[in-house]
Parts: structure tokens; sequence; C-alpha cells
């Protein structure tokens, strides 16, 4: 089995969101909220296409760890990562997503 996405609405704010998930089931990226769920698709889509560029990933870090940011080619931020303590850990989560984020496979 390879990633898939979790396509969901909030129950708190009535948005869309959706998650990355790696085959084992971890998020391995999370979406902002949309006020669609077409929106929300569109998203996935973005993902699906820029996951697999090295140029689309922005990597950070501040005193609480180490995360990254996914972006489009407009430069939007389209997912973020988890934080992570080490930098290798936060490089492997971006080979995850590479690996990943071409997934057609959809859950709702």
């Amino acid at each position: 089995m390879s990633g898939y996405y979790n396509l969901f609405r909030s129950e708190k704010n009535s948005n869309w969101y959706f998650n990355l998930k790696a085959a084992n089931h971890e998020i391995i990226l999370s979406s902002e909220g949309y006020t669609s769920k077409a929106g929300a698709e569109g998203g996935i889509a973005s993902v699906q296409k820029n996951s697999p560029s090295e140029s689309a990933y922005d990597k950070r870090e501040s005193q609480a760890g180490y995360w990254f940011v996914l972006k489009a080619g407009n430069g939007e931020i389209i997912g973020k990562s988890e934080m992570y303590t080490a930098t290798a850990g936060r490089d492997n989560g971006i080979e995850s997503v590479k690996k990943n984020g071409p997934s057609k496979t959809i859950k709702e």
C-alpha cells in the first residue's frame, strides 16, 4: 500500500482539510483550511503536482524544532509537516512526501 489523502470537514469551523498519510497511516503533511470541498481538492491536486520537486520545500527551524512547508509554484503554502526534533527527521519527512504526494488515492 502506498500513501493516501484523508479529506475531511471540520465539525468546529466547517472548513475542509486534508492530510497526506504514509502507508503506515502516519500524517506526513497537513493542509490549511478551505471554505469548500472543491478548494481542498484543488489543494490535493497541487500537492500531487508539486511534491516531487525539491525546490517546492521550505525547510524551517525554531527553538521548538524543525519542520517544512510545501509550496505551490506561485509560492503559496499548500501543506506543512509536523514538528521534528532533528533535521534528519525533517529531511526524512520531505522524502516521504516526495514519495507519497503523487498518490491519487483520496479517502473521505
